[in-house]
């Protein structure tokens, strides 16, 4: 009876020990799966980063950074940015006008004038506005005194 008790308990705890050890197993098989899951995830990405890298490399050597567009256009004197920005709005370019015949030129070259004008007359509205602005705001100040 000793001996089957002895015996029972040894099964029990070698079935025990065997449960442990396959729950062990299969949590480190987890976290091995999990580890590279995440290993397989970091490799991705660092290949979509080197791909829109190299996609980047590819493109901006062949248009304008930003720096060579500012300076191209702070190297321009405000009435040629003045120009660039009515034909803009019109949707022309120097190129456009340039390959336009003279009539055309010369019709668009009023209407550049006339344009330019009018943000002038609207430029000088605003600056007499300003002037009468601040003049009323000194006379409330001296009242207030």
């Amino acid at each position: 009876m000793l001996q089957t008790l002895q015996n029972q308990t040894q099964a029990q705890t070698a079935e025990a020990t065997a449960k442990v050890q396959d729950s062990a197993t299969q949590i480190a098989t987890q976290q091995v799966s999990e580890a590279t899951r995440i290993s397989d995830n970091v490799d991705e990405a660092f290949a979509k980063t080197r791909v829109n890298l190299q996609s980047t490399d590819a493109t901006s050597a062949s248009a304008k950074s930003a720096t060579d567009e500012f300076k191209d256009y702070m190297s321009k004197t405000p009435e040629q940015r003045l120009r660039d920005s009515i034909l803009q709005s019109m949707g022309l370019t120097e190129d456009d006008i340039k390959a336009m015949p003279p009539e055309k030129q010369l019709a668009i070259g009023k209407e550049i004038a006339e344009r330019l004008q009018d943000k002038m007359k609207l430029a000088q509205a605003e600056k007499d506005n300003d002037v009468k602005d601040s003049d009323k705001q000194a006379d409330k100040f001296l009242a207030a005194l």
